[in-house]
């Protein structure tokens, strides 16, 4: 049982019905019923009284005084003597017998009021030498609340019901918060910085209100310090490329004005530059991705093409270090998103399976259709791209650590390729920006397997969207 509202609702429930139906049960067994504490306190005189009647009328006698009584009192009376005859010459019942024997238990003991059937029985010794026994059974009794023979059995489903429904709102007011609390934590682990635990105009003061209340503040303290370094990224990124574009221009007129010695140097500050107007232009990607799905184009994709494009133009780049890339289609899969950005987000993880394999090696890249699978159901059909190099691989603890910004296991062999660590940054927000999810494993093989799963469109909204627009697949910024 992981639920913490049933352990709560269920423990309490089941010690308050215990409480209230061993209450019930035991009031009864200390306290017998009115009825018969009334006959209990006359049992003594009704036997006295019938053996005098016995004595002196013989059984007539005797068979009349419990007449009496048993019209008086409502009870059915039985008198026995030593060996068990009844003296009014009838035969009694086989349960009476066994009363008379002290097989059954009477109501004056703790065992026989809790029983369905109710008996007494009183026994004394006569001047005539004799013994004799009264055995008086009440007759059973339908009472609206405790039910036949004085058992409580509404009584004691009336208090599990009402047990349970209190108990049902106190586990409900104490769970209800960490209910609140955990939803808003998976609203922050999955990007939401909006997401807030409490409810507004609440009035509860306890240890778990001041909980929720605390993580809000937590989460407005992260939404403002994330929103803070956004607007840095964007506002940075946007004042380097003015004096970027000027530097170019006064790179050009230097050319002019300077002599072939020169040329080296100039050389030198124009690859800079521009290594520097690319790292520029990823960074306004990615703040550009951290706005929101609201900027995003919503056009039907089919990953078939950019699969090939990506394939062709890599495997061009990857003859400098002979290497291949082969691209295997099983199915033609179609999702709804941006072309350029998927088109990015493929690309950048193609790029880096070249800059990372052995020479020699070829970088896989297979797209065929997946099921998603959430728990042990089934969520639906998507698209699966899986890129594999023969690389060196990625230590373990550094598999989650890829997709941060300017993140680089090796600095050194990060110079070496060129790398600054931005292109696995803007495939896991745009994937995320899609709906989809990007998963880094190694390959027992050895070499380094990136898995992007993107939610396919369905074929009705495909179509709908194909008459509206005709998707172009341009290859955009990386």
């Amino acid at each position: 049982m992981r639920s913490l509202f049933l352990k709560i609702f269920l423990s309490y429930w089941i010690a308050q019905a215990l409480f209230l139906v061993l209450a019930i049960l035991v009031t009864l067994a200390i306290h017998p019923s009115g009825e018969i504490s009334s006959v209990q306190a006359q049992q003594a005189r009704f036997l006295i009284e019938a053996v005098q009647a016995y004595q002196t009328g013989g059984q007539e006698a005797a068979r009349n005084y419990l007449r009496s009584v048993r019209d008086a009192q409502h009870v059915r009376p039985f008198l026995f003597d030593e060996n068990t005859r009844d003296l009014t010459g009838r035969i009694p019942p086989e349960w009476i017998l066994r009363v008379a024997r002290g097989e059954t238990a009477t109501a004056d003991s703790l065992r026989g009021r809790l029983g369905p059937a109710r008996y007494l029985r009183q026994s004394m010794a006569a001047s005539d030498g004799h013994s004799y026994m009264l055995v008086l059974e009440f007759p059973p009794q339908e009472h609206r609340f405790f039910g036949p023979h004085g058992v409580p059995h509404l009584g004691i489903l009336i208090a599990i019901i009402s047990s349970g429904l209190v108990c049902y709102i106190l586990a409900r007011y104490l769970t209800s918060p960490i209910v609140l609390l955990r939803a808003a934590t998976q609203k922050l682990a999955s990007g939401d910085l909006t997401a807030r635990a409490g409810l507004p105009g609440t009035r509860r003061h306890d240890e778990m209100a001041e909980l929720m209340r605390d993580f809000d503040r937590m989460a407005e303290r992260l939404e403002n310090l994330v929103n803070a370094q956004g607007r840095l990224l964007t506002d940075i990124s946007h004042e380097l490329r003015s004096p970027l574009a000027r530097l170019n221009v006064a790179l050009e007129l230097a050319r002019q004005r300077s002599g072939p010695e020169a040329g080296t140097a100039l050389d030198r500050i124009d690859r800079e530059t521009n290594r520097l107007n690319e790292l520029i232009q990823k960074l306004l990607t990615i703040a550009r991705l951290e706005a929101g799905d609201e900027l995003i184009e919503k056009l039907p994709v089919h990953l078939e093409q950019i699969v090939h494009e990506i394939a062709r133009d890599a495997a061009f780049e990857a003859q400098a270090r002979r290497c291949q890339v082969e691209a295997t289609v099983v199915d033609d899969c179609v999702v709804i998103g941006s072309p350029s950005l998927l088109h990015s987000a493929i690309e950048n993880v193609v790029r880096n399976a070249i800059r990372y394999t052995q020479e020699g090696t070829a970088v896989q890249v297979r797209l065929e259709q997946g099921v998603a699978i959430e728990g042990d159901s089934l969520q639906g059909p998507e698209a699966v791209v899986r890129v594999t190099d023969s690389g060196p691989g990625v230590p373990e603890d550094a598999l989650d650590k890829l997709f941060r910004p300017f993140y680089r296991i090796d600095d050194a062999r990060g110079r070496q390729t060129g790398g600054v660590g931005l292109g696995l940054s803007i495939t896991d927000r745009a994937v995320r920006l899609h709906g989809g999810t990007i998963k880094v494993s190694n390959r027992p093989q050895g070499g380094l397997m990136v898995e992007i799963r993107l939610p396919l469109s369905s074929a009705e909204v495909a179509n709908a969207m194909d008459q509206r627009t005709t998707p172009v697949f341009s290859r955009g910024p990386v």
